[in-house]
């Protein structure tokens, strides 16, 4: 059963879309046409003020708004460090195994390997890439993909994840600038 959805993983939601394009949602997948919709870790397996924490620590040093990476680790893994995929991403930052090798990371499950791994290889693709919709989408679909469209692919998945990175990203923007707005 390789690549197969762990049955009963705590916190994952399944989704599979069927031929008539009905949804249908599961916490117990039963084929490998499942995949993880969105996942949650249980309260006591994560300290988000960690995370938070490591992800402006991090995104300071890189000088990527803190905001955005949050926005990417949310739709990325929805802040479970142990989210694996099904394409072998694995983490908060869901890392592909080539990227960890590239941008250091020896241990994807660890929560700080993890977020300074996918903060300096965030970076590396806004230093690259002309906008921020093109370097979302090479995160998503790699740059090699994104080179060769001359822009974002037209694959749906990676439409949405761009657009959905930019919509959490602006929430999170409101939500900051609320924040200070409001002298808190």
């Amino acid at each position: 059963m390789a690549g197969f959805p762990r049955a009963g993983a705590a916190g994952t939601i399944y989704m599979y879309k069927d031929p008539r394009g009905v949804m249908h949602f599961t916490d117990l997948p039963r084929s490998e046409d499942y995949t993880p919709y969105c996942t949650w870790p249980d309260s006591n397996q994560v300290d988000r003020g960690r995370i938070l924490s490591l992800i402006r620590t991090y995104s300071r040093q890189y000088g990527i708004d803190p905001g955005l990476v949050q926005a990417v680790v949310r739709v990325e893994s929805n802040f479970s460090p142990t989210a694996r995929s099904k394409a072998g991403a694995e983490g908060l930052m869901q890392l592909m195994p080539q990227t960890q090798q590239d941008m250091g990371v020896n241990r994807p499950m660890d929560i700080e390997d993890n977020i300074q791994g996918g903060v300096r290889y965030l970076h590396h693709l806004l230093d690259r890439f002309s906008s921020l919709e093109l370097a979302l989408a090479a995160y998503n679909a790699g740059p090699a993909r994104v080179e060769a469209h001359g822009g974002v692919p037209p694959f749906p998945e990676t439409q949405r994840y761009v657009r959905k990175v930019l919509s959490v990203y602006q929430d999170y923007s409101a939500k900051t600038r609320e924040y200070v707005q409001s002298g808190q």
